[in-house]
C-alpha cells in the first residue's frame, strides 16, 4: 500500500512538472487563410521537411474531396518561432496539399511541385476527377477556400526542450524526419549552420563513410555534432546520447563556432583522411558512430594536448583488441565512452 501510494505521489509530481512546460493555443482558420499565411511565409515548412511531400495524386485527392465534404481533418500542430512566425510540426502533407491544390505559384515552389494538382481517383465527387481548382465554379472555390481547419499551435512559453519532444512524437509524414533534422528544425542559429557547413568539409568526408540514403537526413551533420559534443564534454555523458546531443545544441544554438574550434576540426580529419584512407571504418561500408567518437575524439585530444603526436598508428588501432572492447557491447556507457576515446588519445602521444 505505502508503495503504491509514493508511487501515486510520485507519478502526480511528474505529471504537474511536465504538464507545465507544455503550453498551447488552438485556432480554426480557414483554407484560404492557411494559404496566405503559408504564401507569405508566416507558416513555415523547414527544409528537411521536404523529405516529406510524398503523397501521390490520389491520396492527395482524397484530402480535397474530404475538406470540400466537411469531414473533419486532424488538427495541424505548429510550433511558434522567435519572430512570431509558426513553423509546422505536424500536417505537412496536409498543408502541402491543400498549397498544391491552389495553384498559387508561390505555393508550388514552396511544396516543390510543378503543376496544380488535378483529382484524380475519387469515388464519392467523380465529377471532380480530372479537375484543377481552376475548373471549379467561384461557388465550389469560395467553399474551399472558407473551409476551416484546426491548428494547434505550441507557444513561445514551452521550452525546446518540450519542442523536440513534440517535434519527435508528432512527427507522422510519410517519410520520418532523423533526430538531426529535428534538431535542425528546433535549434535553429549560427551553430546549426557552422555544423551544415563543416560537414561537407573534404577531409572529413573521406574519413566518415555512411550509407547512400543517409546523404540527405542530417547523419552527416549528427556526426559533427557528436565531434563538438563529446570533445567538450564526454566526461559529462551519461547513458543517453539523444539527450546529451539535445542539450549541448541548445546550448550553443546562438552562438558560433570559434575559429580555434573550426581549425581543430580540420586539423582533427586531416589527420585521419592521411592515414585512414579508406576511413574510420573496421571493413564496414559504414562508419561505426561509437568508433567514429573513439577516433576523431581522441585525435582530438591528442592534438590538444600539445605532446607529440604519432597518427601513423592510428591504423593499427583500428584493429587493436582493447579498443574493441570500449566499441562493442554496452557501447553508450559513461564508461565505454570515456574508454575509447581516453585509449585513442593515449594511444597517440606516449
Amino acid at each position: 500500500m505505502t508503495s503504491n501510494l509514493s508511487n501515486a505521489v510520485k507519478l502526480q509530481q511528474q505529471l504537474d512538472k511536465e504538464r507545465r512546460l507544455v503550453s498551447t493555443d488552438s485556432y480554426d482558420l480557414s483554407v484560404g487563410q492557411l494559404l496566405s499565411m503559408f504564401e507569405a511565409g508566416e507558416i513555415e515548412v523547414p527544409p528537411e521537411y521536404q523529405r516529406q511531400f510524398v503523397w501521390d495524386e490520389v491520396r492527395e485527392s482524397q484530402l480535397i474531396e474530404s475538406v470540400l465534404l466537411g469531414i473533419p481533418i486532424p488538427s495541424l500542430f505548429m510550433a511558434t518561432n522567435a519572430d512570431s512566425t509558426w513553423e509546422i510540426v505536424d500536417g505537412v502533407q496536409r498543408l502541402g496539399t491543400i498549397a498544391h491544390f491552389s495553384g498559387r505559384p508561390d505555393l508550388l515552389r514552396k511544396v516543390v511541385k510543378n503543376e496544380p494538382l488535378k483529382i484524380t481517383g475519387l469515388d464519392k465527387l467523380s465529377a471532380l476527377n480530372g479537375e484543377t481548382i481552376e475548373g471549379l465554379s467561384k461557388p465550389l472555390q469560395l467553399m474551399f477556400n472558407t473551409r476551416p481547419m484546426r491548428v494547434t499551435v505550441l507557444n513561445d512559453k514551452s521550452d525546446q526542450g518540450v519542442r523536440f519532444d513534440l517535434f519527435e512524437r508528432l512527427n507522422t509524414g510519410g517519410i520520418s524526419l532523423t533526430n538531426q533534422e529535428i534538431r535542425n528544425c528546433v535549434f535553429r542559429g549560427p551553430f546549426n549552420e557552422d555544423l551544415k557547413r563543416l560537414s561537407s568539409h573534404a577531409s572529413f568526408l573521406s574519413s566518415v563513410k555512411i550509407k547512400s540514403g543517409d546523404q540527405r537526413n542530417g547523419t552527416l551533420e549528427e556526426f559533427v555534432l557528436r565531434f563538438f559534443a563529446f570533445f567538450d564534454n564526454y566526461v559529462g555523458f551519461d547513458h543517453s546520447v539523444k539527450d546529451f546531443l539535445n542539450e549541448y545544441m541548445k546550448y550553443r544554438a546562438s552562438g558560433r563556432l570559434s575559429l580555434v574550434e573550426e581549425r581543430l576540426f580540420k586539423d582533427t580529419f586531416d589527420v585521419i583522411s592521411q592515414n585512414l584512407p579508406h576511413g574510420i571504418v573496421r571493413g564496414q561500408r559504414v562508419t561505426p558512430v561509437n568508433l567514429f567518437e573513439g577516433v576523431a575524439v581522441g585525435v582530438a585530444l591528442a592534438i590538444k594536448s600539445g605532446r607529440p603526436v604519432h597518427p601513423a598508428r592510428l591504423a593499427g588501432l583500428l584493429g587493436d583488441s582493447n579498443l574493441r572492447k570500449f566499441t562493442t557491447g554496452a557501447t553508450n556507457s559513461k564508461k565505454a565512452v570515456v574508454g575509447r576515446i581516453e585509449y585513442v588519445r593515449d594511444a597517440l602521444v606516449r
